[in-house]
């Protein structure tokens, strides 16, 4: 709508400086010709909007000039409470400062957005952490988090998961992730990534440090991701499926190449399926969890091993069948 786009000239002349025609017509993804008309527009209104020719020309508000517009819609006030994220606030120590900068937005506000800002904050509250999961303790959050902000070298003891399992580190932290409720710290040199509730110590070495020219912690943690997703199921085994089972990632079985469906079904109406597995041990408890509504044909070492647990699972309940009828 034209009234959104006048005040989101007006918020990125007042942000950005001066822009020309051109730079805001990208922006704003509409012809110049539009932005020319706008511009007239808000000259007309008493806008104090200049332009100026010449190859480093362009428009430009008149120095000091400050729009006290927001330019939220309601859908954008309520997005923006919607993201506060108290809980992880809190933790960085920016709990207090979250709630200033919240008032002052609120305060800032149009009525009829103020109450849909307050209507967001009543009716959603976000909790990432799943259900299973038990909260990590990560005393050493907060002197991270400033690490990060001032640019300084940390000297750590790090629990990690192979031995030797405590490990000193000079790390430079570039940032901070939150993933599924766990904080996970991206340090140089690397960069790597360490589980925050992981460090045991903490010292603050008086010596900053220089990021890498270039680095984006979005772009890392994506391509981190990735990787992780690609080394975790490095093997595959192939399993038979009571019907109406599923599991992800399955694809045709060897024997059915022209199969379109990811399961290959059994005349018994069983489906035979390659699924990927992260070792053998993982996929024995995965599969373990099915009952009888899996059987494993391959790997030939995980299908004995599935079947010496199961026999050792039937002698035991066997044994205590037997005992409590005495």
């Amino acid at each position: 709508m034209r009234s959104s786009r006048l005040v989101s000239i007006l918020l990125l002349l007042q942000t950005r400086g001066r822009m020309t025609a051109a730079q805001l017509a990208q922006e704003l993804e509409v012809s110049v010709r539009t932005v020319y008309r706008d511009v007239e527009a808000l000259s007309t209104a008493g806008v104090p909007l200049y332009g100026d020719a010449g190859h480093a020309g362009g428009y430009r508000l008149l120095d000091g000039y400050r729009t006290r517009l927001t330019g939220l819609t309601a859908a954008e006030a309520e997005a923006l409470f919607l993201a506060g994220a108290p809980g992880p606030a809190a933790e960085l120590g920016l709990g207090p400062v979250l709630a200033a900068a919240e008032l002052k937005v609120r305060a800032a506000l149009p009525v009829e957005l103020r109450a849909h800002a307050d209507r967001i904050s009543g009716r959603f509250h976000l909790d990432a952490p799943g259900w299973y999961a038990a909260g990590e303790e990560a005393p050493y959050l907060p002197e991270v988090a400033e690490a990060v902000w001032d640019n300084r070298v940390l000297d750590v003891t790090y629990r990690r998961w192979r031995a030797p399992t405590d490990v000193r580190r000079r790390l430079e932290p570039y940032g901070l992730v939150l993933k599924a409720g766990r904080w996970y710290v991206v340090a140089g040199p690397g960069p790597r990534t360490y589980r925050v509730d992981q460090i045991l110590e903490l010292t603050v070495v008086d010596e900053e440090f220089s990021r890498p020219e270039g680095f984006d912690l979005a772009t890392y943690w994506t391509a981190y991701q990735r990787d992780f997703h690609d080394r975790l199921h490095q093997g595959e085994a192939v399993v038979r499926l009571a019907p109406g089972v599923k599991l992800p990632g399955a694809v045709p079985h060897p024997t059915d190449p022209d199969s379109t469906d990811p399961h290959s079904t059994d005349p018994d109406g069983w489906t035979v399926a390659r699924v990927p597995i992260e070792s053998i041990e993982h996929a024995q408890g995965e599969f373990l969890r099915l009952g009888t509504d899996v059987e494993v044909l391959e790997p030939p070492e995980l299908r004995a091993r599935m079947a010496r647990t199961i026999a050792e699972l039937a002698e035991r309940y066997g044994n205590s069948t037997s005992s409590s009828g005495d």
